[in-house]
């Protein structure tokens, strides 16, 4: 992928990995569309940039995801990079019976929502110099935390799609896997100060640099990161499986 000249729609750009994106990708030299449903915090990550532009986004609403590709494509019909990083991190308790609302948002925003929006997309990219297509997954996907599992289900799923879309675009548009570790941003009350998670400003960091190299990673994987995404290729799951969700659990308890 190249990392200069590009017209760039990142979801989710208004807070957070989102946000960080579109400024690290806004100061190299691309156009740069953030999307989201908070018009005010889209105005407030592209205000004073010029080429950086806010466009409202229901990612959850599959008629709105519609009308969005139409509306960005007449707008910015140079738009050849795709980022997927819209989502949302619920709590939820397995061992009892409960109100199902938060895991089928989550499904919805995580998982049918980036399906929705590239699909909406993939012919006009196709059809562009130099398109990629990023999907932010999560180092969840492949050692999930037992708090969030809904969450962690649907980063699994991405990482799933993204393998097959990587295969099906070989030779149009290149699929790149962006996965996070554990980061401080505001994705669930009080991440953004939590201990022993990842500073978002180090991340990004590691993450751009990952970028430049040529040729890019088919995925982006910070250092951090290795523990989840090679643990069970390392016979390893079972004893990160428990530490990760011990470590995760005193890490909120602490906050409490």
């Amino acid at each position: 992928m190249k990392t200069s000249g590009n017209t760039i729609l990142i979801t989710g750009g208004g807070s957070g990995i989102g946000e960080a994106l579109a400024h690290r990708f806004h100061d190299l030299g691309n156009t740069v569309i953030v999307a989201g449903r908070r018009m005010d915090a889209l105005e407030a990550v592209a205000a004073g940039r010029p080429r950086m532009h806010a466009m409202p986004l229901d990612i959850a609403d599959g008629g709105d995801i519609a009308a969005f590709a139409r509306r960005i494509i007449a707008e910015h019909p140079s738009l050849n990079v795709l980022i997927n990083n819209a989502g949302i991190m619920r709590f939820e308790a397995l061992d009892r019976a409960r109100d199902l609302s938060d895991a089928e948002a989550t499904v919805t925003t995580n998982l049918l929502g980036p399906i929705r929006l590239t699909d909406a997309l993939v012919e006009h990219l196709a059809g562009q110099p130099d398109a990629a297509l990023i999907n932010v997954s999560s180092g969840l996907a492949f050692v999930p935390l037992t708090a969030t599992p809904t969450y962690s289900a649907t980063k699994a799923a991405i990482h799933s799609y993204t393998l097959a879309l990587r295969e099906v675009l070989a030779g149009k548009v290149e699929v790149i896997e962006l996965v996070p570790p554990a980061v401080q941003t505001e994705l669930t009350p009080g991440q953004a100060t939590r201990e022993g998670y990842m500073p978002l400003a180090a991340f990004i960091d590691e993450v751009m640099a990952l970028f430049r190299v040529q040729p890019t990673p088919r995925e982006i994987l910070v250092e951090r990161v290795a523990f989840q995404r090679n643990a069970e290729a390392e016979h390893r799951f079972d004893a990160a499986l428990t530490s990760l969700n011990e470590a995760a659990r005193k890490a909120r308890e602490a906050q409490s």
